[in-house]
């Protein structure tokens, strides 16, 4: 039976001149699992606002054809009738938090029905703790970090009673072993509970885990693929369109394996079939000398410790490292690990407790926020805690506009910056028209805009689709060898691996190690302790029955580079 029916529907926001969703044909049955992808600015965040009401109750525009929901059209309700039926995790998290504490948040579905006290407790509790959040239940949830952030959101879409589950960017700033958490738990409820399920998500490799009835691919605003996980990836539906493949799957194809219409390649584990393949590809290549290089040191931190209080224990225990000219460090951990607060002393947002701080061997402890600026440039998680211009073009300007650059040069320097971030197209456009990840890509340029001696770099490419990561990733390995230093606090391990020249692991506040990529992440102790999770390269290994995952990851990402270097 269906429960949700778009029929030739289009959407054209007030603010732009042409539909961002044309033309959509799409039925989704009930008790459906449901996985809708597409590049940034596809429509796919546009789709989900109008599952669930927030088009046209709050984003106002023009309606063409007919979207019916159960037995009802949403244009013709009120939002609080329709999220009596579709409950949502939204993207940004800020907009739905609507309770003072943590728990307060989780009970308001159980309030506006009169719920008992003692029920309420109850299942609060019990929803924080599917999500490991519990011990937070009486902070304010603007306190969290990003990751704690989407897990409150996800404790409290558990107290919805609507048939229709939405998830738009479930897993976005979670770290790789919350995200495993998330889609076992939405895998759960839908096992448990037979509702519809849809999920909206950038992180292809991590969704198609798990067993989706149908994958929708979306592309300029239009459904472009409409099958199931397995026959998208058969077809390359997602390359075509600027998605990239989990891992294992690029390494299958890359080494030319012949995969028939039978194999599916969307579970991991029937890649056994291929063992001996691709255990003989790894044992005839060689592996490239590791080169090491003496550079210039940038930044460092010595023995830094930090706490918002007094009273309290140190958040930040003893915090040592170093980056270096040209460098790109990751900085790995779980959510809640301090990841972002260390970033935050280094820019001079907040000031630690005790240690030191250097740039370029001089002592930065007691400079201002302003002089530090000319030197790093910070770019937070959250792209709407960074905006305050209502067009993109103005955003990225004003910073040189503060530093009294000339119109002319600011021009020049601005439509180079848009260019080389993929959005030279939306110049004229004003930012509230844009999706997350655009936004999140208007606060890097307006940093890359300025040239920063280290720029750091909070989740640099959460929301971003494969084609827009890769143009700015390579974007920012180009400024990398004129000697500009990076810092990214990522949970994304592709990039990582592809990207990062050191990694650093933090866990409660405290350093578990500083060392070589592909070490870190083929060490499982260490993974584990850092609530990482490795690889699907290195549980192919594992598949394949190759012990040495830290030589597999390297010839693997080795290899990545040759073909992509040749295309």
């Amino acid at each position: 039976m269906a429960i949700l029916k778009f029929e030739d529907y289009s959407f054209k926001y007030d603010s732009l001149s042409s539909p961002t969703l044309k033309h959509i044909c799409l039925t989704i049955q009930k008790g459906e699992k449901v996985f809708i992808a597409g590049p940034s600015g596809s429509g796919k965040s546009t789709i989900a606002h109008c599952i669930n009401g927030l088009i046209p109750c709050s984003y106002k525009g023009e309606i063409d054809g007919k979207l019916i929901i159960k037995d009802f059209e949403p244009i013709n309700e009120n939002l609080y009738t329709i999220s009596e039926h579709v409950g949502t995790i939204l993207q940004d998290q800020d907009c739905q938090f609507v309770g003072l504490t943590v728990g307060e948040d989780v009970a308001f579905a159980y309030e506006n029905e009169n719920k008992d006290q003692s029920f309420m407790e109850s299942n609060v509790n019990k929803a924080l703790k599917s999500v490991g959040m519990l011990e937070h239940i009486n902070q304010t949830p603007h306190n969290l970090s990003g990751g704690q952030k989407q897990l409150v959101s996800l404790a409290g879409i558990l107290s919805t009673d609507g048939d229709i589950l939405l998830f738009d960017e479930p897993l976005a700033n979670l770290d790789p072993v919350s995200r495993y958490r998330t889609m076992n738990l939405i895998d759960q409820i839908h096992k448990e509970t037979n509702k519809t399920i849809i999920v909206v998500e950038h992180r292809i490799e991590d969704v198609l885990a798990y067993d989706f009835d149908r994958m929708i691919v979306m592309d300029q605003g239009k459904i472009v693929a409409n099958d199931h996980p397995n026959h998208i990836l058969l077809k390359n539906d997602l390359r075509n369109h600027g998605l990239r493949e989990p891992l294992y799957v690029e390494l299958l194809k890359k080494i030319e394996i012949k995969i028939s219409d039978q194999d599916e390649i969307a579970n991991i584990e029937k890649t056994i079939k291929f063992k001996e393949i691709i255990r003989a590809w790894y044992e005839n290549k060689t592996i490239k000398a590791i080169k090491s290089v003496d550079k210039d040191l940038v930044l460092s931190l010595q023995n830094i410790c930090f706490t918002y209080y007094k009273d309290e224990e140190n958040l930040i225990k003893n915090v040592s490292f170093d980056i270096h000219k040209g460098e790109i460090l990751a900085m790995l951990g779980n959510n809640g690990a301090g990841k972002s607060t260390i970033l935050k002393l280094i820019s001079g947002i907040k000031k630690p407790n005790n240690g030191i701080i250097e740039l370029n061997n001089k002592r930065i402890d007691k400079w201002s926020i302003k002089k530090r600026s000319d030197y790093i440039g910070y770019v937070m998680q959250n792209p709407n805690h960074m905006i305050s211009q209502n067009m993109i073009y103005d955003e990225i300007a004003l910073g040189l506009r503060v530093r009294a650059y000339d119109e002319g040069e600011i021009k020049d320097i601005v439509e180079e910056t848009l260019k080389t971030c993929g959005l030279y197209k939306y110049r004229k456009w004003p930012i509230s028209a844009l999706s997350y990840g655009q936004k999140k890509r208007v606060t890097i340029a307006a940093i890359l805009a300025l040239k920063p001696q280290l720029i750091i770099l909070d989740e640099p490419t959460a929301g971003q689709d494969y084609d827009n990561y890769k143009e700015f990733m390579d974007f920012l390995m180009k400024i990398k060898n004129s000697g500009i230093s990076m810092m990214m606090i990522t949970h994304d391990l592709h990039l990582t691996l592809e990207y990062a020249d050191r990694a650093v692991v933090l866990s409660d506040g405290e350093i578990l190690a500083d060392g070589d990529i592909y070490e870190i992440l083929s060490n499982t102790d260490l993974m584990e302790r850092g609530n990482l999770r490795e690889t699907t390269l290195s549980e192919l290994a594992q598949i394949c029955g190759i012990e040495n995952k830290e030589n597999f990851l390297r010839t693997c990402i080795d290899f990545f580079k040759e073909v992509d270097e040749n295309e």
